[in-house]
C-alpha cells in the first residue's frame, strides 16, 4: 500500500491532528508540507513536527507535490485559500465549516461547486457513530424515524442527525431553546483545572422536523472535556432502537433481541498484541473494525485518518465521502438552529443553491 501524501495550509490546534496522524502512521501517511505565514511559527511548526514548511501555497504544491491539500484555517479565510487551491486544479479537503455564513457559503458552491473539494467532518467516522450509523442503515430497526444526539456542536451534530436520519436535502421546522445551569468547571484544550470553580453552563436543545422525521439536538460545549458531562445518542425505527451503547430490535413480531455495543481494545488486561484500538461488535459481528490498527491513535484522530484515507481515494478518482454541499447543509441548518435561538420563534430552512 502506497503513502497516501498531503499538504496542510494552516497552523491552529486541528493541524496538530493530522501531525500526530501522520508521525503514528509513517507507513500510511507523509506530510509533504505545511502553508504557515508567520515567521515564528513557521520555525517552531518544523522544529517541533520535523515537516517542510512552506510560505506559500504555490510553494508547497510545486516543491511538496501532495495528492491534496487539506485547508486548516480560520472560518473567514477558508473560502479563499480553497478558491486559490482549486485554481490551479488541487483537490482540496477542507475543515469544517467550509465558510463562516450563508452568503458565503453560497459564493462558494456557485463558485467552486464543481471543484475537486470534500470536507473532513470527522464525527460519522467516529468509531462508536460508525458503528450506531451501520445499525442503523442496516435495517434492524426498520425505518429509522427519530434521533436525539447530545454528543457535537453545531454543524457536527447535524451530520450526525443526517446520517442517522438517512437525511439529505430534506428541509427542516426547527425550533431551539437555551437553557444555562452551574457547573464545575472541569479540563479544557490546555489541561486540567487547578483549582475549583462554579461557572454557569449553557444547553442548547432544538427540534428539527425533517418532512416527518425528527431529529433532537442537545449539547453542552463542556461535554467535549467534562468528567462529569456525557454523551448520549437514541435512535428509534418501528423494529428497534439504539439507546446509546444498547441495541434492541425484533427478529421476529415475538423475538425481542437485546445487545451490547462492546468496545474491544488491545493491551488490556495482559494482553500484549500492543495498545490500539480493535473495534466494535454487536452479539457476534463486527459492526465497526479499525482500519488503522496498529496506530495508537484517539477515536477522533482515527476518525480524522479516516477522512485522509477516503480523500485519497477521492482526489484519485473514488466517490465523494463528505461533500460540499453536504459540509454546506449542516452549516446552514446550524446557523438556521441559531436565528431560531436568537428569535425564540420557530424557522423554516429552505432550499440552497447547493442542491440545485
Amino acid at each position: 500500500m502506497s503513502r497516501i501524501r498531503f499538504g496542510i495550509v494552516g497552523s491552529g490546534w486541528r493541524t496538530d491532528f493530522y501531525l500526530r496522524i501522520a508521525k503514528a502512521l509513517p507507513e500510511r501517511f507523509e506530510v509533504s508540507g505545511v502553508v504557515v505565514r508567520n515567521e515564528e511559527k513557521a520555525r517552531k511548526l518544523a522544529e517541533d513536527w520535523q515537516v517542510p514548511v512552506y510560505r506559500s501555497i504555490a510553494s508547497l504544491v510545486e516543491d511538496g507535490k501532495p495528492a491534496f491539500v487539506v485547508t486548516s484555517v480560520p472560518w473567514d479565510a477558508n473560502p479563499g485559500v480553497i478558491e486559490e487551491l482549486a485554481r490551479i486544479g488541487m483537490p482540496v479537503l477542507s475543515e469544517t465549516p467550509p465558510a463562516p455564513d450563508l452568503n458565503a457559503l453560497s459564493q462558494l458552491n456557485e463558485k467552486l461547486g464543481h471543484a475537486r473539494i470534500q470536507v473532513a467532518e470527522q464525527y460519522a467516522f467516529q468509531p462508536i457513530h460508525a458503528a450506531r450509523i451501520a445499525i442503523a442503515r442496516s435495517g434492524k430497526l426498520g425505518t429509522v424515524t427519530q434521533a436525539q444526539v447530545s454528543a457535537a456542536h453545531g454543524y457536527h451534530g447535524i451530520s450526525l442527525l443526517r446520517k442517522l436520519l438517512g437525511v439529505t436535502s430534506e428541509n427542516a421546522r426547527i425550533q431551539a431553546y437555551r437553557f444555562a445551569a452551574p457547573l464545575v468547571n472541569g479540563p479544557g484544550r490546555d489541561g486540567a483545572p487547578n483549582q475549583e470553580v462554579l461557572k454557569e453552563s449553557e444547553q442548547m436543545i432544538v427540534s428539527l422536523d425533517f418532512e416527518g422525521k425528527l431529529a433532537v439536538y442537545d449539547f453542552t460545549g463542556d461535554q467535549y472535556f467534562s468528567w462529569i458531562r456525557s454523551p448520549r445518542v437514541l435512535v428509534r425505527g418501528e423494529r428497534g432502537e439504539i439507546n446509546n451503547r444498547e441495541v434492541r430490535y425484533l427478529k421476529d413480531y415475538s423475538t425481542p433481541v437485546e445487545l451490547e455495543l462492546r468496545r474491544l481494545n488491545a493491551g488490556e488486561d495482559g494482553n500484549l498484541e500492543g495498545f490500539y484500538h480493535k473495534g466494535i461488535i454487536a452479539g457476534e459481528e463486527w459492526v465497526y473494525r479499525n482500519p488503522f490498527v496498529p496506530g495508537r491513535l484517539s477515536d477522533d484522530e482515527i476518525a480524522i485518518a479516516t477522512c485522509l484515507a477516503k480523500m485519497a481515494e477521492y482526489a484519485a478518482g473514488g466517490p465523494d465521502f463528505y461533500s460540499l454541499a453536504e459540509a454546506s447543509q449542516d452549516h446552514y441548518i446550524s446557523l438556521m438552529m441559531n436565528e431560531s435561538l436568537r428569535t425564540g420563534e420557530p424557522v423554516q430552512t429552505e432550499t440552497q443553491v447547493w442542491w440545485k
